[in-house]
């Protein structure tokens, strides 16, 4: 009896079973990818639009952010909006969303500190003792956003040292223009031109800000260590990728960004 010849198989067929497979695959491996909605402080925006990227490419998830001063996003999250993981820029307006039980968890996942930018061009203020001269224009943020409670923590260290007369911090206060609701708005506005000098994150002098200010020694003495807290949502629909996102922001690679961009270790 003679046996079949063997069936020979087209190798465009071979392709197309392969092509076919790879498709399986990639859809099985994206099965489980999910939409993440991150809170997170203004000051974190390009650290943590770039964490988001190299997240969303280990995991298939898509990662949105809503960056705003830790208040504002604190007061949405208490009316009810709906978000997978807050990340704030202090304890303040973190610790009582922990505490009405919307937000579980809240470890420090870096820490910050302050810096005094003035206009590159500006020869008004070249020292800290400046920012307490009239005519001097200073915008600073609002004493509810943490920037601006950090800002005048350092007024008072300030005054208590007698360094630049005990009144330092209302002449300093009286020189202030504006208030604005998140650190990001301070920095715009020297960046624009609009103040003599501010107080931001020592973070928010970032590459493209650094070309047109300056930054004014600040003695340590004065100086404020902000702590960032980060929790997962109660009610986040996804709470085991909420879970993963801060985890990749605690991981070596999440810690490298933050790095990159400007920020210290967890304290």
């Amino acid at each position: 009896m003679k046996s079949s010849p063997p069936t020979s198989t087209h190798p465009g067929s071979i392709l197309k079973t392969k092509l076919l497979i790879s498709t399986l695959l990639l859809g099985l491996g994206n099965a489980s990818a999910v939409s993440l909605t991150v809170f997170a402080a203004a000051s974190l925006t390009d650290a943590f639009a770039e964490m988001g990227r190299a997240f969303d490419a280990k995991t298939g998830n898509t990662t949105t952010f809503q960056f705003a001063g830790s208040q504002a996003l604190r007061t949405q999250l208490d009316n009810g909006a709906r978000a997978d993981v807050y990340a704030s820029a202090n304890n303040a307006q973190f610790s009582p969303l922990v505490k009405s039980g919307l937000v579980t968890g809240g470890q420090p996942f870096l820490s910050n500190r302050l810096a005094v930018i003035a206009p590159k061009n500006n020869a008004k203020v070249q020292t800290l003792a400046d920012l307490g001269k009239p005519g001097v224009k200073l915008v600073i943020a609002d004493k509810v956003v943490p920037v601006g409670t950090y800002t005048r923590q350092m007024l008072t260290a300030i005054d208590k040292s007698g360094a630049y007369g005990r009144d330092f911090s209302d002449r300093f206060l009286n020189n202030v223009v504006s208030e604005e609701p998140n650190v990001r708005q301070v920095a715009l506005k020297v960046q624009l031109g609009e103040a003599d000098a501010a107080v931001v994150y020592s973070s928010d002098v970032t590459p493209a800000l650094r070309h047109s200010v300056r930054v004014m020694t600040l003695p340590t003495r004065f100086n404020q260590s902000a702590s960032y807290p980060i929790g997962t949502l109660k009610n986040s629909a996804n709470p085991e990728a909420a879970q993963a996102f801060v985890k990749f922001v605690l991981s070596g690679e999440g810690q490298a960004i933050l790095k990159k961009w400007g920020f210290l270790k967890p304290r």
